[in-house]
């Protein structure tokens, strides 16, 4: 594989893994003001406390899913990001005919 293809994949996985940390951010600050918006309207201590829960479930399992996918894009990049480069030159060369 060559420097500018490696320097493409690294590139490609860099700007993709930014991505996900910053969609696992703008959810968790979601979630605690969706949390923080709805809490004067409950009356019961018990909604309460199942809200905070069902919200740190959705939390702890989006936030490991996304964790899961960077690291296996980190495994395979090369394999991803390689096939998307690929295609990529292929339809620009072919746009240039």
């Amino acid at each position: 594989m060559t420097d500018t293809m490696r320097a493409r994949i690294d590139k490609m996985y860099k700007g993709d893994a930014l991505f996900a940390c910053g969609f696992v951010a703008v959810l968790w600050c979601t979630i605690i003001f969706v949390f923080f918006s709805v809490k004067p309207l409950m009356m019961n201590s018990g909604l309460s406390t199942v809200l905070i829960c069902a919200g740190g479930l959705v939390l702890l399992f989006n936030t490991a899913a996304i964790i899961a996918m960077i690291r296996q894009y980190a495994h395979e990049k090369d394999f991803i990001y390689g096939l998307d480069i690929r295609h990529l030159d292929e339809m620009r060369a072919a746009k240039g005919k």
